[in-house]
């Protein structure tokens, strides 16, 4: 299990992001989140409370935000995103709206050429709130490992009532507002073995983003699987988007990777980034 032990950390370098600093808005004792996903480097999520005990309260959030953007400008730390990240789902803090305002002032003072990124998995779309905050962003990345429902609860093990479905509609009213990200990968767990990569689960998939109409198309390859994790669910394969055609045309390149061979690269996070051609997004 990896869990951030700060509010404001970093920054840190991201492939897609370049020096992010990164936000924190969950505790960091343990992870609270609601999704259980296979692949998460934050590990299981154990706690499946989401009580408003759990969270940093505000001023204490944004005093530590603060400061840290303070130093990094007073020590001429170059910061290209300023990432909501952490230790499970950021949306789920009770005052993230406040929080994305304020941010957003903060931004504009010392890193005023920064993007604001949160990287969350759109389970609190429903909340129009939240939805409203994610729109004054730069970068809301939102994500969808599967649209079919049985392999939804496979992948991302919600652990509140939760259909594939709900988030679908909550991402059409975000249409050309968000960045979608989905991880393609195959394996086995305790349900069964899964793919959301291809047949019909990709054929869902690409019939779901010209539905959603995401502005891009993000698909990490997260190399920072823990042992324990891994072992559990007995993931024997990756797969990995290389590109959508720039053609027009429904064309997905995908690269097989054994499971071995995954585990072997360094702990690091690589990742590439697809522009939509294929629904004519920028």
């Amino acid at each position: 299990m990896f869990l951030w032990d700060k509010i404001a950390f970093g920054p840190i370098h991201s492939r897609r992001l370049g020096n992010s600093l990164g936000i924190n808005l969950l505790p960091t004792d343990v992870k609270i989140c609601t999704f259980n996903c296979l692949y998460c480097e934050c590990g299981w999520t154990l706690e499946k409370s989401l009580d408003e005990k759990y969270f940093y309260p505000l001023q204490t959030v944004l005093d530590a935000i603060e400061q840290k953007i303070k130093t990094c400008s007073q020590e001429g730390t170059p910061v290209d995103s300023i990432t909501f990240s952490g230790n499970g789902e950021p949306t789920l803090h009770p005052d993230f709206p406040a929080i994305i305002d304020r941010l957003l002032q903060l931004r504009d003072i010392y890193y005023p050429k920064a993007v604001i990124t949160c990287l969350s998995n759109s389970t609190k779309l429903g909340n129009p709130k939240v939805r409203e905050a994610l729109k004054k962003i730069e970068n809301p990345i939102l994500k969808l490992d599967a649209v079919d429902e049985e392999l939804f609860q496979i992948v991302s093990g919600p652990t509140i009532e939760l259909h594939a479905s709900e988030i679908i509609r909550w991402l059409s009213e975000m249409k050309q507002q968000f960045i979608l990200q989905t991880l393609f990968f195959r394996g086995e767990t305790e349900k069964g073995a899964f793919d959301n990569g291809t047949g019909d689960a990709l054929q869902k998939w690409l019939q779901f983003v010209e539905q959603v109409q995401p502005k891009m198309v993000m698909n990490p390859v997260i190399l920072k699987f823990l042992s324990d994790i891994s072992a559990t669910t007995k993931i024997r394969e990756v797969t990995v988007e290389r590109d959508i055609s720039a053609t027009g045309e429904r064309e997905i390149y995908i690269n097989h990777m054994p499971f071995d061979e995954f585990l072997m690269k360094k702990p690091i996070v690589i990742e590439s980034v697809i522009k939509c051609a294929t629904i004519g997004g920028e």
